[in-house]
C-alpha cells in the first residue's frame, strides 16, 4: 500500500522572503486592481467596441505584471495571497484576451487552442499535486517571461488593427512577441510538469510504486 504524506511540505521558494498571511497590502491591492481590469477590458472590447480604451486597459494590465511582485519584495510584503493573485491575474488576462481576440478574428483559433492546451496540461499537473498534499509550484522565471511577452503582444496586435499607417510593422512586432511567448509558455509548462513528477515520486517514497 502506497504511503501518502499527512501533510506534504510546500516546494521550497527560491525567493529570500518567507510569505506571510497579510491580505490588505499594497501589492495585493494592485493585483486586485489588475483583476478588475479583466471584465473592464471585455466590456470595452466586446460590448462597446471602444478599442482604444481597451488597448489602454490591456497595456496597463500587462505592464503592471511585475509591479506587484517588485513592490512586495521592496516593502517586505510578500504574502501567500499575493503569490496566488499574481499568476491568477496573469492567466485571466491571457485567457480573456484570447477569447475576445478569437471572437473578433484578431488571432487565429489555432493560436488560442495552443495556449489553452498548455493551461489544461498545467491544471492536470496541479490536480495531481493537490492529491499528494502539495500546493502550486513556485512561478518560474521562464513562465514569467512568457507571460510578459504575451501580455506585451496583445495590445500591440490590437493596435495594429487600429493604426492603418503602421499596421504591417506593428503586426510583425506583435506576432513576434506572441510566438516567442507561446514557445516559452510551453517550455515553462514542461518544466512545471517535470517538477510535479519529481514531487509526486518523492511523496510516494522509494517503495510506493508497485
Amino acid at each position: 500500500m502506497s504511503r501518502r504524506p499527512a501533510r506534504a511540505e510546500q516546494p521550497p521558494d527560491t525567493g529570500d522572503q518567507t510569505p506571510g498571511n497579510q491580505v490588505l497590502t499594497l501589492p495585493n491591492l494592485i493585483s486586485f486592481g489588475r483583476l478588475l481590469g479583466v471584465p473592464l477590458f471585455l466590456y470595452l472590447f466586446l460590448v462597446t467596441r471602444a478599442d482604444v480604451a481597451a488597448i489602454v486597459v490591456l497595456a496597463i494590465g500587462g505592464t503592471t505584471d511585475w509591479v506587484d511582485g517588485w513592490i512586495a519584495r521592496r516593502l517586505h510584503q510578500v504574502s501567500r495571497l499575493g503569490e496566488l493573485l499574481d499568476p491568477l491575474a496573469d492567466r485571466l488576462y491571457i485567457l480573456a484576451t484570447l477569447i475576445a481576440f478569437t471572437a473578433r478574428e484578431i488571432v487565429p483559433w489555432q493560436f488560442t487552442a495552443a495556449l489553452l492546451a498548455r493551461e489544461l496540461l498545467l491544471l492536470g499537473s496541479l490536480a495531481v499535486l493537490r492529491r499528494y498534499g502539495y500546493g502550486p509550484p513556485p512561478v518560474h522565471y521562464v513562465g514569467k517571461t512568457a507571460t510578459f511577452l504575451l501580455l506585451a503582444a496583445f495590445p500591440v496586435l490590437l493596435l495594429a488593427t487600429e493604426w492603418s499607417a503602421g499596421a504591417t510593422a506593428t503586426a510583425a512586432i506583435g506576432w513576434g512577441l506572441a510566438w516567442w511567448g507561446l514557445v516559452l509558455y510551453w517550455v515553462a509548462g514542461a518544466m512545471y510538469v517535470v517538477q510535479a513528477a519529481r514531487l509526486v515520486r518523492a511523496a510516494r517514497g522509494p517503495g510506493a510504486a508497485a
